[in-house]
């Protein structure tokens, strides 16, 4: 019932798919998700051979790699997917969408919880990568190749490298709107505000030039 649930999920959300038995038959995305089921459960069982014997399968048939030992809700819709990893202490939230390229991995140094957890209703965009140990809050949008290397709030939108929180609002940013384009960027904010006060000093030194001639040749 899960995986059908899942199945709807990602025809409602993917405008190109064009009924439920497409998504099951077709979507590489919903095959990863067939895949970490058992993988998941054999997990839990500490049968750790044949849960890793299905995750590699997995990865084989639909170029995804989610560790058996992840943890994942319901409704996550993964678009495309190719290269998505997903690593063994991660764990992701009800209603999330994923785009491919995405990397939820560790940093190497942590033991024991070592991969990020990630709320409901969370989009990351294409290439973005979250590293470490800690929470990304429900409603949460990461930008298209954006580097999180730190928690972030809910209701927050990340972009950049490292990930700067360029917006919070105190409604719910829809995961579903799968918009992963239309986000600010720090940078070029950073350069409009610098330029901003570049011209506020260019202005001054003239005003004050001005004024130094006018009492030099009164």
């Amino acid at each position: 019932m899960s995986l059908w649930s899942d199945a709807k999920n990602i025809t409602q959300k993917d405008p190109a798919a064009k009924n439920v038995w497409e998504v099951i038959l077709l979507y590489a995305g919903f095959h990863a998700l067939v895949w970490h089921k058992p993988a998941h459960f054999f997990y839990r069982r500490r049968l750790f051979f044949l849960a890793r014997l299905f995750s590699q399968l997995g990865r084989h048939f639909t170029g995804i790699e989610i560790h058996p030992g992840a943890t994942i809700g319901k409704n996550l819709f993964i678009d495309h997917g190719m290269g998505i990893v997903v690593g063994e202490t991660a764990v992701i939230g009800d209603n999330c969408t994923i785009y491919h390229g995405v990397t939820l991995g560790g940093t190497g140094k942590d033991i024991g919880k070592r991969h990020p957890t990630i709320g409901n209703n969370v989009l990351i965009g294409a290439g973005a990568k979250i590293l470490g140990p800690f929470s990304i809050g429900d409603n949460c949008q990461i930008g298209a190749n954006a580097v999180v290397l730190r928690g972030i709030p809910p209701e927050t939108t990340v972009t950049g490298i490292p990930g700067r929180a360029v917006k919070q609002r105190g409604g719910r940013i829809p995961s579903s709107d799968l918009d992963q384009v239309h986000l600010p960027d720090p940078v070029f904010q950073e350069f409009l505000r610098l330029n901003d006060a570049i011209a506020k000093l260019q202005l001054r030194c003239g005003e004050l030039e001005k004024a130094l001639q006018e009492r030099q040749n009164p």
